[in-house]
């Protein structure tokens, strides 16, 4: 099945999905809320009726899900081989902010393992994508990339700090100078996968639609999203679809 699928194909319908959304995001817009107080604008819903539309138009036969349909049932999901996992507007918060820092996240999943993954940031214009064998791309610089300096960089939430988190850079061992990044969405996974920092610990809740593309990308990469505490990857289309606490390196 993944052999069908042409990344390019996914790769345009991110860039349409970023250029409704970036419409949206230079105008004034509405905010709603979610039953969880996460906020949902007109640009997430026109970026997952895009996305969800082209996808079963392209590919009918491979469900999807995502984070603005309903949730299908577990007893359903379970069943299948490939399904696509969507988050139209990664960073929504982000998006709100205008602060450029959030993303539009496409992946293809296989037996709970993501194996191909889009990741568009619309607002800087930078796309980071990769398929299972094909190795990951930043726009279309093969990753990851060679970073000549003497840090250590720790990727951390612009919208979920905690004290977890500084107890994480202060233990962590590094013989290099620290450095703390702060950056939304998805981005941060991108950026382990890149190289331009070295680990991303995520020490709060989030969903598989905010991780599989961007986790598509690290592996590609030749890194990893490890489950917290232990060497076991992240795992998808499980019964909860909330992730466990993770590192990415």
């Amino acid at each position: 099945m993944i052999n069908k699928i042409k990344l390019d194909d996914i790769e345009l319908i991110a860039r349409e999905a970023g250029k409704a959304v970036m419409e949206i995001y230079k105008k004034d817009f509405s905010i709603e809320y979610k039953e969880d107080n996460s906020p949902l604008t007109e640009a997430d819903l026109k970026a997952n009726d895009i996305i969800c539309s082209s996808l079963e138009k392209l590919y009918p036969s491979i469900p999807l899900i995502s984070e603005e349909n309903a949730e299908i049932d577990f007893e359903i999901r379970k069943r299948w081989e490939y399904y696509w996992c969507i988050d139209p507007i990664d960073g929504t918060k982000e998006f709100v902010k205008k602060n450029g820092e959030f993303t539009i996240n496409i992946a293809l999943i296989y037996k709970n393992i993501p194996v191909l993954g889009v990741v568009y940031a619309p607002a800087i214009d930078t796309l980071y994508k990769a398929k299972k064998g094909e190795g990951a791309f930043k726009n279309t610089v093969l990753l990851p990339l060679n970073r000549d300096d003497n840090l250590y960089i720790i990727a951390i939430s612009n919208s979920h700090l905690t004290p977890k988190y500084q107890k994480f850079v202060e233990n962590m061992p590094s013989s290099k100078e620290k450095k703390v990044v702060k950056k939304g969405s998805s981005l941060k996974l991108c950026m382990v996968a890149s190289g331009e920092v070295d680990i991303y610990p995520r020490l709060s809740p989030c969903m598989e639609w905010d991780t599989s593309a961007g986790d598509a990308i690290v592996r590609e990469s030749g890194k990893m999203v490890y489950q917290f505490g232990t060497e076991q990857p992240l795992v998808y289309n499980k019964e909860s679809l909330l992730n466990p606490w993770f590192v990415v390196e």
